[in-house]
């Protein structure tokens, strides 16, 4: 199965593809070993066992920002769910709940994977992501509940996810 690239750097992938194995270096990872235990300045999350977890920090942890949170500040996001369609129309509210559900679940076990922001853009529902696999799972979410149609468009050179669901 071949994959063309698009002139703005994205190309269709699917979502057996391995893509979101992610190849490049993010630049909002850390880049060197975060002293433990290291706590966020700005949503408390903590570093601790060589990961980020929602757990009480300790009174020796360092202060930093997480990546999430640097994502944020920076309006830089990983990950876009683009979403439309006469179906979503009218049946809006109960899939943003899904979409919000979803994002709680990831968000209590990974504090890296957080919604960014949700946008209205003409006939078309932006919700921006701080991680791309959120964006993945959250199209899943939906595509799972209501059908539709699904596409993933991956940029390996910005590390960038869109993902369109439509019905």
């Amino acid at each position: 199965m071949s994959h063309a690239a698009t002139t703005d750097g994205f190309r269709q992938i699917h979502r057996h593809d391995g893509i979101f194995q992610e190849s490049v270096h993010d630049a909002y990872k850390a880049r060197g070993k975060l002293q433990e235990p290291t706590v966020c300045s700005q949503c408390g999350a903590v570093f601790h066992a060589g990961r980020w977890q929602w757990i009480k920090a300790p009174s020796n942890a360092h202060p930093s920002t997480c990546p999430a949170c640097r994502r944020i500040h920076d309006h830089f996001p990983a990950g876009f769910l683009s979403l439309k369609g006469d179906f979503f129309k009218t049946h809006r509210d109960e899939i943003m709940h899904l979409i919000y559900h979803h994002e709680h679940h990831e968000r209590a076990e990974h504090p890296l994977k957080r919604i960014m922001t949700v946008d209205e853009e003409d006939d078309v529902t932006v919700v921006s992501t701080t991680d791309i696999h959120l964006a993945r799972g959250m199209g899943e979410a939906v595509h799972r509940a209501y059908q539709g149609e699904l596409q993933y468009h991956y940029s390996p050179e910005q590390n960038l996810l869109r993902v369109s669901w439509s019905h």
